[in-house]
C-alpha cells in the first residue's frame, strides 16, 4: 500500500491559498531551522546603517517571497511526480529564509516590502509558466534564479557593516543554500538556460530589488 496521500482537486487549492497566505502574512511561518543570527550579539549601528541594512534585508525577504511563489507554482505544472515534490521540498526548506530575514527586520524596528503581494503574484505566474514548459526547463529555471540569488547575496555581504554579525550569518547561510539548490536543480535535469534569458532575468531583479529596498 503507498503511504503517499493523494490530494483532490480542492484540497490541493485550499493548501494552495493556506500557502500564499502564510508567505504573505507576519509570523505566520515558523522555519525548521534556528536562525544563524542567535546568540550573536547585536552590533551598535548608526542610524543610517541601520536604514541600510533593513533596506537589503527587506530586499532578501522580498526575495524569500519571490521563491515560495516560483517554487508553488511550479509544482503546480510539473510533470514529474519527483520534480514536483523536488519542488515542494525547495519551498520548504526557503520557509527558514523567510522567517530569518523577517525576524531579522523585526530587531531592526523595520518592515517587510509592501509590494510583496505584488512580486508574489507576478512570481508565481513565471513559475508556472516555467514548470508548463516542461521539467528540464522548469528546473533550469531554478538554477538560473538560484544563481542569480547567489550573486546578489554576496554583493549584499560585500555592502554589510563589517560588525553587523547578525545580518551577515542569516545571509551567509542563505547563500550557501541557495547554491545547494542550484546544484540539486542541474542534477535533476535542468536545461541551461540561454544568456538572452538569463539578462532578462537579471533586469526584473533589479527592479524588485530597487523598489524593495525602499517600499
Amino acid at each position: 500500500m503507498s503511504s503517499k496521500r493523494h490530494y483532490s482537486a480542492i484540497d490541493q487549492l485550499l493548501i494552495g491559498v493556506d500557502q500564499v497566505v502564510r508567505t504573505l502574512s507576519p509570523a505566520a511561518n515558523t522555519a525548521e531551522r534556528p536562525s544563524p543570527a542567535s546568540g550573536l550579539e547585536e552590533a551598535r549601528l548608526s542610524d543610517e546603517e541601520k536604514r541600510h541594512v533593513a533596506g537589503l534585508m527587506r530586499v532578501n525577504h522580498a526575495g524569500e517571497v519571490c521563491a515560495q511563489a516560483l517554487y508553488q507554482g511550479q509544482a503546480l505544472t510539473a510533470k514529474l511526480p519527483d520534480v514536483r515534490e523536488s519542488m515542494n521540498r525547495a519551498a520548504r526548506e526557503e520557509i527558514d529564509h523567510l522567517v530569518w530575514c523577517e525576524q531579522r527586520l523585526d530587531q531592526l524596528g523595520s518592515h517587510t516590502s509592501l509590494l510583496n503581494p505584488l512580486w508574489y503574484a507576478t512570481s508565481f505566474s513565471i513559475g508556472a509558466m516555467a514548470g508548463a514548459l516542461g521539467d528540464k526547463w522548469s528546473l533550469g529555471f531554478v538554477a538560473a534564479t538560484e544563481h542569480q540569488v547567489c550573486a546578489h547575496l554576496e554583493s549584499h555581504l560585500e555592502q554589510l557593516p563589517t560588525h553587523d554579525t547578525r545580518s551577515r550569518a542569516i545571509i551567509e547561510q542563505m547563500k550557501a543554500d541557495e547554491a545547494e539548490h542550484e546544484q540539486m536543480a542541474m542534477e535533476a535535469g535542468g536545461a541551461q538556460f540561454p544568456a538572452p534569458v538569463r539578462q532578462l532575468m537579471t533586469l526584473v531583479s533589479r527592479a524588485m530589488t530597487a523598489s524593495s529596498y525602499r517600499i
